[in-house]
């Protein structure tokens, strides 16, 4: 049996008094929870998605739609009917969503962020799929599309306006 060693090279000066701990090891600090989760499990990934289907669908009115939109009003409806004509016209519908990546927003409690993937099942635009990451509001027993997120989706069914020709140069 061989035995291993360990011996210091310096005198010992000091007194035998152990060292001062600078904090205790007993117990590891405890992170509070972040301020934004409200302990209630998330929404079924189902129910963000039934939000985004409703408005994506055209044969749904835009008016019928206000209500899925946080502090939607009717001046709401013309952007909806906007953007769910574009998709159409432009071969993106119908739509199909999926929603992955859910968390609880960290600068607004009780809003859920989930990053949602808008698949097209036109046959223009297969496999284009886009995925954005989305917020939503609960709103008494259902959620909706915040108001922020609401308006940077509706630019996409935006028809840009015609600039005016640029002046021709003078030789």
């Amino acid at each position: 049996m061989a035995a291993l060693g360990l011996s210091g090279c310096s005198a010992d000066t000091s007194s035998s008094a152990p060292s001062p701990t600078p904090f205790p090891l007993s117990k590891p600090p405890t992170v509070p929870p972040p301020p934004t989760e409200t302990g209630a499990p998330l929404p079924p990934a189902a129910t963000l998605t039934d939000v985004m289907g409703k408005i994506a669908d055209p044969n749904v009115a835009g008016a019928d739609k206000v209500g899925l939109i946080q502090y939607g009003t009717s001046a709401d409806a013309a952007a909806l009917d906007r953007f769910a004509k574009a998709l159409r016209d432009s071969g993106y519908a119908p739509l199909t969503f999926d929603a992955s990546d859910m968390t609880w927003a960290q600068d607004q409690p009780g809003n859920v962020i989930a990053n949602i993937t808008m698949k097209p099942g036109g046959p223009q635009a297969a496999g284009k799929d886009l995925k954005f990451p989305m917020e939503f509001s609960p709103q008494q027993t259902t959620w909706q599309l915040t108001r922020q997120t609401a308006d940077l989706l509706l630019q996409m069914g935006q028809q840009p306006t015609p600039s005016a020709p640029a002046p021709t140069p003078t030789p």
